[in-house]
């Protein structure tokens, strides 16, 4: 099935150059490419299980973008400040004067992004399709300059950027998670999700601990954390947690785990997945420290998972888990979550 706006837009005769790269900003695993020019395309997704699934089709994909272009497509995340830094990013990026297409759908703001870009700029004719709209405009290295991306400082000592989870503060489930971590921790030790490295840096306060492995999905996220957290005894992974094999298993494990497949709606298959995984990556005398919402349905999981599980702390919204000693093969004889989905990256605050 045709992306139902990009299709429609892609039939005018101007509409994309005859020759050059044409950059795709913010595709997701499921958004329909067909209608471009496979060859000449490159996708840019620093979200890992989308960046996989990308590639896996046969699509230049990168986490960063590279340029310059010819032309851009740019799929508007819901982020507000975040539409705003891949577009002013894709207007820097793009060819003087080369196109640039903007698609996405009203829940995400495109009627605002569209007001805001007539008075910037020459906007073509909308195409309103499917609950969405799609335009363009020409690309100019300064037309979008004060929407460039900038550090937010959502603590002392730290930075984010726009679009990461959280990016404005600590995020209320890891601050009450932290506070009820042991004074000392095992020695070998992992942030599933680790985001901009809030918690990991909590950890790393602790005594014990030798090593910790950040696992983060959201490439611009884990850059964050890169800068946040300068111990030489931590190490960043871009993956997907709930897949990543470690070298060796773990002595304890922290995490704060998604639970939206989309942008919008709750799946608890995907803190199931984490849960999963966790299991899977301790030692046999391992520990887990997590925190998720207190409706959602985890109980079972750990114990069905875990020797030893205990509440130990939350408020009315948040519940902390303490799961102890892994069962023997009991995260692969589990089932898998029922969504198909990849896992998405947490609605990040606007």
């Amino acid at each position: 099935m045709s992306h139902p706006r990009l299709s429609l837009a892609l039939d005018a005769p101007d509409a994309l150059p005859d020759a050059g790269v044409i950059a795709l900003w913010n595709p997701s695993a499921a958004t329909d490419l067909g209608d471009l020019p496979r060859g000449r395309v490159q996708a840019v997704q620093g979200f890992f299980p989308d960046h996989a699934a990308l590639a896996a089709r046969g699509i230049d994909t990168r986490a960063e973008p590279e340029g310059p272009y010819a032309a851009s497509v740019v799929f508007v995340p819901r982020a507000k400040a975040e539409a705003r830094a891949i577009l002013a990013e894709a207007a820097a990026r793009t060819l003087p004067g080369g196109r640039i297409w903007v698609d996405g759908a009203k829940i995400d703001g495109i009627d605002s992004l569209l007001r805001e870009l007539r008075g910037r700029a020459e906007v073509s004719e909308p195409i309103a399709k499917a609950h969405g709209k799609i335009f363009s405009f020409r690309a100019d290295a300064g037309l979008l300059g004060d929407w460039i991306a900038e550090d937010i400082a959502p603590a002392p000592g730290f930075v984010t950027r726009p679009g990461v989870f959280s990016a404005d503060g600590v995020d209320r489930g890891s601050a009450l998670l932290a506070a009820a971590l042991p004074a000392r921790l095992p020695a070998r030790m992992a942030d599933l999700g680790a985001g901009w490295g809030w918690l990991s840096a909590q950890v790393l306060a602790r005594e014990g601990v030798e090593s910790l492995d950040l696992i983060e999905a959201d490439h611009a996220a884990l850059a964050c954390a890169r800068r946040n957290v300068t111990d030489p005894r931590a190490a960043f992974h871009w993956a997907d947690a709930t897949g990543f094999t470690p070298a060796q298993r773990y002595g304890g494990i922290v995490m704060n785990p998604p639970f939206h497949a989309g942008l919008r709606e709750g799946d608890p298959n995907l803190g199931l997945a984490f849960i999963r995984a966790a299991a899977g990556m301790l030692s046999l005398s391992g520990t887990l420290w997590m925190v998720a919402n207190r409706h959602l349905p985890y109980a079972e999981a750990l114990k069905t998972l875990f020797h030893e599980v205990e509440e130990i702390g939350g408020d009315g919204a948040f519940r902390l888990s303490r799961a102890h000693k892994p069962v023997v093969g009991a995260s692969k004889a589990a089932p898998a979550p029922a969504a198909a989905r990849p896992i998405r990256r947490r609605i990040p605050r606007r």
